[in-house]
């Protein structure tokens, strides 16, 4: 049977402060979860009562036993999760300084094991059967997971619903401006596009939000969903439905991982055949539920809460 969702890209050990407010180098303790944008989309689908798997790789250590376990306790089928000798399992720090400060500290040096993915290691039948197929910014960073991140989406030949999370990270690159060409070649692959301003912009030039879907759209997607912070988000398709829906009130303890609890409820919501605002609004609740908690993996949200927060008109 076809998986519902797989997703392709980073995964590692978040490990969060248990105090909020306080710099990291007076932090005491800390909480330990399964983290990496990919991972943590498929953890949010299966949340959801979708079968998910996750293709990715970690190191050949504890922590990686550890993102195992995780991903088997989550529900996520770990089957193309492998090690890679020599390179440790990445790890992510944060602080916490609520309602929007919340910086992040990558440790994936010498190099992070998912992006030693491989295009001669993918399962390309599986990818192209899967319902939706989900890749991230992130994979084309490097090799050889950028050309095992084209590869899959070139095989896969847009058959269902293909996902490009534009995932903009400046520290993965070290050419920033190298980045737009290879998001360009993903775009031509892709039939949903999802994205900040500042990811909107890195692929397509232009940062105003109507402007950046429709520039998404014409370097090929079906679908452009555009995040807005503050403004909430903008979804614009190719047949002419557009949504534009403004963020769900929620007292916020950590903005990191709602994104992928968006994510996850995006997924949800094309494979349910929802309408586009109500896609929308139920990805935007996910994601505002998530905001409200510490953790990410472990904080995602489940069909009911979303539809409490839904119908509440705010996370409560």
């Amino acid at each position: 049977m076809a998986y519902d969702l797989i997703t392709m890209g980073r995964i590692g050990v978040d490990l969060y402060p248990l105090q909020t407010g306080v710099p990291l180098p007076q932090v005491t303790s800390f909480g330990k979860f399964l983290g990496g944008s990919a991972s943590n989309v498929a953890v949010a689908a299966a949340r959801l009562g979708r079968r998910t798997a996750v293709i990715t790789r970690t190191g050949d250590d504890p922590f990686g036993t550890y993102l195992h376990e995780a991903l088997q306790g989550f529900g996520v089928d770990d089957r193309w999760v492998t090690p890679v000798p020599g390179l440790p399992t990445p790890v992510t720090f944060c602080e916490i300084f609520p309602p929007d400060d919340f910086p992040l500290y990558f440790y994936r040096q010498p190099k992070a094991p998912d992006l030693e993915i491989d295009a001669h290691e993918l399962d390309l039948d599986a990818i192209r059967d899967a319902r939706i197929f989900w890749v991230t910014g992130t994979g084309l960073s490097e090799e050889p997971s950028r050309t095992a991140t084209l590869a899959a989406l070139a095989h896969r030949a847009r058959s269902g619903i293909t996902v490009f999370d534009l995932d903009w990270r400046p520290m993965f690159w070290s050419d920033p401006a190298a980045a737009r060409p290879f998001y360009q070649e993903a775009l031509r692959h892709t039939t949903v596009a999802v994205g900040n301003l500042d990811e909107v912009e890195v692929a397509t030039g232009v940062r105003e939000p109507q402007a950046a879907a429709q520039a998404l759209l014409d370097a090929g997607c079906e679908l452009a969903v555009v995040k807005q912070g503050p403004k909430g988000v903008l979804a614009a398709s190719s047949k002419g439905e557009y949504a534009e829906v403004p963020p769900l009130p929620v007292t916020v303890l950590n903005g990191l991982g709602a994104g992928d609890a968006f994510g996850g409820s995006l997924c949800d919501g094309l494979l349910a055949g929802r309408d586009l605002e109500t896609v929308m609004r139920y990805a935007n609740a996910a994601g505002a539920i998530v905001a409200s908690r510490l953790e990410c993996s472990s904080a995602m949200p489940t069909a009911d809460e979303i539809e409490t927060a839904v119908r509440a008109g705010a996370v409560l």
